[in-house]
């Protein structure tokens, strides 16, 4: 199966937060993940504690040349990574960046060079600066967007000629659901309004837009894109009423992709708006801002959902996003819908809206990994399932490369083990490369290849020719 053409983009990312640790190191401040010791949905600690396992992670600010390096031997084209942004605005506010973090990023960039490994870089991947999220409310405060476009001009001119590749927010449509840690809102889930979550949201796009612009200013050649948390949405059945449920529901998602796109708030937001009594404060320059649209859409992808218009039905807490389990699907061992088909429906779904080039920069498994010893003394992890679920992944997508769809690449989410997002624990494992570090923060830290990563590294070589 070779369809990839021949400029894909093989590849894998991690984020800054779950992997680089020195938490307190080289002068950077505190962000709300350094608060945050067990996930999305707890409310933070006044200080950082030790039972926050990303405040070492696992060290990669000390170990990239090593993690690079294998990287390189996988055949990675491109590496998606992000900037911490309180390495370089410590508080956020600031009007002079941190020298020490601008450095390490400056190292780690040419350090992929050394390879010619591409990196794509993340803007801002759920680490706002603490202080803002603290003094400001994150972004249900207005100054936010000045804050945001001074720390992205900041970076965007240091690496102008180092990185071409960038995305402004991580899965920026999560906010509703993890307002501190994607929207650094301090105020808790339960207190917030919709009005507060979408005036929040108006200033992150707005602030998004500003990053797009000044990245066409400063990297004429280079390629900015948004990033969602991509999940088609099926209804449960074909009554009609399952199938305008399922509609709703994509809509809550597409608004995030559709005005980074498009330049402009849709027409179905007008209806939403007035039946959720939500009132946006939105300025001419605002609107003027938001024109400045992106060169790609990239998303993660992890599973599909169904809806269903009968309340009564259970919803299904596993899938991230709630909405109802679909009885043809399996899931992992967090209770995640295993749905390869989705993926290639998806990538369809997308392109046909907005016919522009499409970059997967998340995908993968998280499981229990049990790291062995084989006969020649090498520790390994034999990940068949791994395997099993990237290949019938990427299967759907060559098919949708056949379809029409412009595909840019492909980052395998969490290439190396990390600490998970939702759950903060590192028993859940992404990597193809196993880290020696366990929930109660034991173990050497040391690298080992998992099955998984001969099987990529074959991938790439073969530019997908080896998938089954």
């Amino acid at each position: 199966m070779n369809k990839f053409p021949e400029n894909f983009l093989w590849g894998g990312a991690i984020a800054a937060n779950q992997a680089e640790g020195a938490y307190n190191e080289d002068g950077k401040g505190l962000s709300v993940q350094d608060v945050a010791p067990h996930g999305w949905k707890d409310r933070p600690t006044e200080v950082p504690t030790e039972d926050n396992l990303k405040l070492v992670g696992i060290d990669f600010y000390h170990r990239y040349q090593e993690d690079i390096k294998l990287f390189a031997e996988m055949g990675f084209k491109v590496f998606r990574l992000s900037i911490a942004w309180s390495r370089i605005f410590p508080k956020g506010d600031e009007k002079e960046p941190n020298e020490a973090g601008l450095a390490f990023y400056d190292k780690v960039f040419d350090e992929c060079a050394k390879y010619g490994i591409e990196p794509l870089v993340t803007l801002s991947h759920y680490e706002m600066p603490l202080h803002l999220s603290k003094s400001y409310d994150g972004w249900r405060n207005r100054k936010m967007i000045d804050f945001f476009e001074h720390y992205a001009r900041t970076v965007l001119t240091r690496y102008k000629d180092k990185v071409k590749y960038w995305l402004t927010f991580n899965e920026i449509n999560s906010i509703g659901h993890a307002p501190l840690l994607s929207g650094g809102i301090y105020t808790p889930l339960a207190e917030l309004t919709k009005q507060d979550i979408y005036q929040a949201i108006h200033h992150e796009l707005v602030a998004s837009a500003k990053a797009v612009k000044a990245c066409h200013e400063i990297i004429p050649s280079g390629q900015i894109g948004c990033m969602i948390l991509g999940m088609p949405v099926y209804p449960l059945t074909p009554a009609p009423k399952d199938v305008l449920q399922s509609l709703a529901t994509e809509r809550e998602n597409y608004y995030f992709s559709d005005i980074q796109v498009r330049g402009y708030y849709p027409t179905y937001t007008k209806r939403f708006f007035k039946e959720n009594e939500i009132q946006l404060e939105i300025t001419k320059d605002d609107l003027a801002s938001l024109k400045e649209t992106v060169d790609f859409v990239s998303f993660s992808y992890y599973m599909s959902t169904c809806e269903s218009a009968n309340p009564d039905k259970e919803t299904g807490e596993g899938n991230i996003l709630g909405g109802v389990p679909n009885p043809y699907l399996k899931a992992s061992e967090w209770g995640w819908q295993i749905d390869p088909e989705g993926l290639r429906y998806y990538l369809n779904n997308l392109y046909d809206r907005y016919q522009k080039p499409i970059f997967i920069v998340e995908n993968g498994l998280g499981a229990i990994d049990e790291l062995v010893e084989m006969p020649d003394g090498t520790k390994t992890v034999i990940d068949d399932y791994r395997i099993q679920y990237m290949n019938d992944h990427l299967v759907q997508v060559a098919e949708a490369i056949e379809d029409g769809v412009d595909i840019m690449g492909y980052t395998s989410w969490g290439c190396i083990d990390l600490i998970s997002f939702t759950t903060a624990e590192l028993k859940k494992r992404y990597g193809l490369i196993y880290v020696d570090r366990h929930d109660d923060g034991s173990g050497t830290l040391a690298r080992y290849k998992k099955k998984s990563f001969d099987w990529y590294k074959e991938v790439i070589t073969t530019n997908g020719a080896s998938l089954k």
